[in-house]
């Protein structure tokens, strides 16, 4: 299931194709003799017979548009600034119906059971009293918060908004990589992605029967009404950390999307345990907030002490149920990557089926065995920290140096917990507009899936790809970028 990309093979394409090449990963235009696959023939033939400049002024077209939109990501730790335009792949990624609904299966069947999984773990605890997940894993888990134990949440609903990451591997099936829990970003390229392609490709785009995913911003709205405790027209607000967030541009996006009011924390406070809103009308009750703000930092009462972003009283307003939040305080524990691996066997316990979507081969470190093994083969694997994300904290064994090696060696011996491995995997390629042509670069899939009423799945998500020629990273602090992705209705 799993390969090391070792080699790749130049077939004898058309412009702009003539730099294309195949290797051992899922090609997604191509079949291995080089011939297009069914649903990418109508895109295929009309690159054929864009000249490159075309290309180029549609490609530039695309970004002058993001630019003009501030559509931005904040990279942390770079002396010549951090403030960037996200780069737009110019071609999309498409899907079949078929793929996406054994997708949409897996998602649903996925989210279902994290939930009744982090349920239980603040409650019963039958999981882990049956041995099915270790208690000192769970324990030892810094997202792990025991002031949520015994606290009821709205709707028994503790993760409404997910976005899990998947790969496509050398067979042509999909895995899950990782899943996002505690505030999942990203949405918002997928949605602006959306909204330029249907400019700059406007009758490929109406001609190829690509499902809509313009209402996320109508269906989040809904599963956040969803979350209200009691209140046939509640007030709900977005909980933003400021400008200086790497995110801001998307909780401004959304905001707007829903209807509802940006916020940061000193634009509320709490009196006998209900959350106002301070308006220019005078103080307004709030009663769902989706908070894009990290567990630490919503209490300084109660988390930590120093924290401007969050809200004095504000988990004694979430404990006496009179205000909800999306996600759940606490969620971050499903999340993490060494829980990660066990999922399977959750999905098992709590619904008594087998996973529609497989997880990628993890070695849990805290093992003296597997972490033996992992040791003794750094220049084969990938090394990832269990709380990062965004492509940091992690070696690429393949791509390291010795240097790289000994010191994640060094991070594993002296925490263990703190870190898991995995196969370098053979990410699927799919076509991209790179320097006036066309070749192939490494993608995943981030779909967004939303729990309220129901499980709810806009067709496709953020296809995320690694622009730099043979870089397996696609996150966007590391040089990667995000194209829109069409699912089609057959």
């Amino acid at each position: 299931m799993i390969e090391t990309i070792k080699s790749s093979t130049r077939l004898m394409f058309h412009p702009p194709f003539t730099h294309y090449e195949l290797d051992v990963a899922y090609d997604e235009l191509f079949y291995p003799t080089g011939q297009p696959r069914p649903h990418y023939h109508a895109l295929y033939q009309r690159l054929l017979e864009l000249p490159a400049e075309e290309l180029q002024r549609r490609q530039q077209a695309a970004d002058l548009s993001f630019l003009h939109q501030g559509i931005t990501f904040t990279v942390y730790g770079r002396e010549e600034g951090t403030e960037r335009i996200i780069p737009h792949d110019l071609l999309p990624r498409i899907l079949t119906g078929a793929e996406w609904a054994d997708i949409e299966r897996g998602l649903s069947q996925r989210i279902t059971a994290l939930n009744m999984f982090l349920q239980d773990i603040y409650h019963e605890g039958r999981i882990l009293a049956d041995g099915v997940v270790p208690r000192d894993l769970i324990y030892s888990c810094r997202h792990y918060r025991r002031e949520m134990r015994g606290l009821r949440v709205p709707r028994g609903i503790y993760i409404s908004v997910v976005g899990t990451d998947l790969v496509r591997l050398a067979d042509g099936s999909f895995a899950v990589l990782e899943d996002n829990l505690r505030v999942p970003s990203g949405v918002s390229y997928m949605l602006a992605n959306r909204q330029v392609m249907k400019r700059v490709f406007p009758h490929l785009f109406s001609n190829y029967g690509v499902r809509p995913l313009d209402h996320y911003g109508q269906a989040l709205l809904a599963t956040l009404r969803a979350l209200a405790p009691g209140h046939p027209d509640p007030t709900i607000v977005l909980l933003t950390p400021g400008v200086y967030n790497s995110a801001y541009y998307e909780h401004t996006f959304l905001a707007r999307q829903m209807g509802i009011e940006l916020v940061e924390g000193r634009d509320l406070l709490i009196h006998d345990n209900v959350v106002y809103m301070r308006t220019t009308a005078g103080l307004q009750r709030v009663d769902v907030i989706y908070r894009r703000v990290d567990d630490d930092f919503l209490d300084p009462l109660v988390f930590r002490p120093d924290s401007a972003l969050g809200v004095a009283g504000l988990f004694n307003a979430y404990r006496a149920g009179n205000v909800a939040l999306a996600n759940a305080i606490g969620t971050g524990i499903a999340d993490d990557k060494a829980v990660y691996a066990y999922v399977p066997a959750i999905i098992r316990y709590y619904l008594a089926e087998e996973p529609i979507l497989p997880n990628v081969n993890t070695y849990l470190l805290s093992e003296e065995q597997q972490r033996q093994y992992v040791l003794e083969h750094l220049d084969e694997l990938v090394v990832k920290a269990v709380g990062e994300s965004g492509g940091y904290g992690m070696l690429i064994g393949p791509h390291s140096t010795a240097v790289e090696r000994e010191e994640f060696r060094q991070r594993i011996l002296a925490q263990p917990r703190n870190y898991i491995a995995q196969p370098t995997l053979a990410l699927s390629r799919a076509p991209s507009f790179i320097d006036n042509r066309v070749e192939a670069r490494h993608v995943d899939l981030r779909p967004y899936i939303l729990y309220g009423e129901q499980v709810t799945i806009v067709p496709g998500g953020l296809t995320r790809v690694a622009l730099r020629r043979g870089s397996l990273v696609v996150n966007s602090s590391q040089g990667g970028g995000s194209k829109d992705t069409w699912v089609l209705y057959e």
